[in-house]
Formats: structure tokens, C-alpha cells, sequence
């Protein structure tokens, strides 16, 4: 992380057990080690055990993702510099839309057979990511799957858990492979109007659809991370929680720029 960077997340980070009073050991690192280490691993892609030697020895990075990822603490930051992009791009802090879709990625062979299945319709053996952002492209929640779930079957999961996170929630788009009960579902029982955003039968090629393209661009984001162009994960769990760190840091760079042309004077006449 750059200064400007690091500015920005520490004023966000929650604030450790110890230092709370909570109990538990001070740690033998400063966080902007950690999350620099994290950070390079998910975007460069390696292996923990090829962490440089520059950062702290990797089974202690390891053990500070790990706990992270297990006490929400990841989650917790994410959310925070998503309120902050939002605060900064005058909405509110909870969205009222949101935009769903799921994507096929091929598994490497560290990723158990239990939790990988093949998506006949992308021909791809491996796991299926359901995304659900705001209508800025952030993301609010995030499931992985085995690539064999239908995105109705996760959408009964990934919706009623943001609709419990955000009140607001009452409008989401998707598309077609959405379709059926899951409409009258979603009207029912939770309070949202999922509306099917169709791709016309006449177009040919490539066309941005409306709303849809959001989700398609945050889908483009993620693959920036070297770590998420394929699934290396063992526990499902642990790839949203690489896909909440690919977010944190585009959320960080973000604000930081943000800051940076705040704080350069304007040039005189």
C-alpha cells in the first residue's frame, strides 16, 4: 500500500481484542505488514509459501487471514470502505438496488471433489461465484458454490441474508437464468422486486445490457486478482473471503485517489 492507501484503511480497521480489553496477545506484526502481504498474495496470485521474504514469514500471514476470514473481521473492513466509496460518491450508506449474477471459474486440483461440479451450460468444471452489488458495481454479499448449483437454488440463500444485512433492499436485477418462482419468492417473502433484465432475441454480439453490465464489471474486477482467474481454495469460505480482499484493495486505491485530488491545490491562473 502506498501512505495515501494506508491512511485510509487505518482509520477503518477494527480494532483488535487486546487493545479493547478483550483479552488475547498483542501481535508480533503491524497490520499494514499483514494486509500488504495479504494483498500481494491475492493479486499477484502465488502460493503462501512463495510469500517474499520481505514480509513477515507466511505461516504468521496465513494465521492473520485465517482469523480474519473465521471472526468476520475481512467482512467487517470490506463494509466499512464500501460505506466510505458510497458516503463519497453521495449515496447512502445502505443501497435500496442491487444487481445479482453468478459466474463459472475452472477449480484447480487442491479443491475437493465435495465442493466442485460442473456447469453444463459454461462446459466448466469447478465453482460457480453469485455476486450481488450495489448499483455502483460494490459488492454486497458474495456465495461460492460448486459450479452445478442454478443461481435460483443460491439466490434462495445469497437474498434473504442481504435482505437481512440491508432493510433497505427492495429492488434487484438479474437475468434470465432467474427466472420461474424465484420472482414471486422473492416478492413474498422478502420485499424485493427481482426484475429480469432480458437480452432481446434480434441483437447479435456483444451489447451492454441495462443494469446487468454493473455486476458484468465487477466480474472483470475480481479477474484482475491473479489469485481469483481460476479456484485454488480448499474451503469455500476462504475464496470469498480472497474475493473480499480483491474488493478492499480496489475500494482502497479508490479512496486514496480520491484524497490525494482533494488534497492537491488548484493550480493558479
Amino acid at each position: 500500500m502506498s501512505d495515501a492507501e494506508w491512511a485510509v484503511v487505518r482509520d477503518l480497521l477494527p480494532v483488535p481484542g487486546w487493545l479493547s480489553g478483550r483479552g488475547g496477545r498483542p501481535e508480533g506484526y503491524c497490520h499494514r505488514q499483514m494486509i500488504d502481504a495479504v494483498r500481494y498474495l491475492v493479486d499477484n496470485g502465488i502460493k503462501w509459501r512463495a510469500t517474499p521474504a520481505d514480509f513477515p514469514p507466511w505461516p504468521r500471514v496465513y494465521a492473520f487471514f485465517a482469523r480474519w476470514r473465521d471472526t468476520g473481521l475481512v467482512t467487517e473492513l470490506h463494509d466499512r470502505l464500501r460505506e466510505a466509496v458510497r458516503t463519497g460518491e453521495g449515496r447512502s450508506i445502505e443501497p435500496s438496488a442491487g444487481v445479482v449474477d453468478s459466474q463459472s471459474v475452472k477449480a484447480d486440483a487442491t479443491v475437493a471433489h465435495a465442493s466442485r461440479g460442473f456447469d453444463a451450460g459454461k462446459k466448466i468444471n469447478g465453482r460457480k461465484r453469485h455476486l450481488l452489488t450495489d448499483t455502483l458495481g460494490l459488492l454486497l454479499d458474495v456465495q461460492v458454490t460448486p459450479a452445478s448449483t442454478t443461481d435460483r437454488d443460491a439466490a434462495r440463500i445469497l437474498l434473504p441474508a442481504a435482505k437481512k444485512d440491508f432493510r433497505h433492499l427492495a429492488r434487484v436485477w438479474a437475468d434470465g437464468g432467474y427466472t420461474g418462482h424465484l420472482t414471486d419468492w422473492t416478492a413474498q417473502h422478502l420485499g424485493i422486486v427481482l426484475d429480469i433484465v432480458r437480452r432481446p432475441d434480434d441483437v447479435r454480439g456483444f451489447q451492454p445490457l441495462p443494469r446487468r453490465w454493473v455486476v458484468e464489471r465487477s466480474f472483470a474486477w475480481l479477474l484482475r486478482s491473479q489469485r481469483l482467474v481460476r479456484d485454488h481454495e480448499r474451503r469455500t469460505d476462504t475464496s470469498e473471503a480472497v474475493i473480499r480482499w480483491s474488493m478492499i484493495a480496489l475500494m482502497n486505491r479508490r479512496l486514496a485517489a480520491r484524497h490525494h485530488h482533494r488534497a492537491v491545490p488548484a493550480r493558479a491562473a
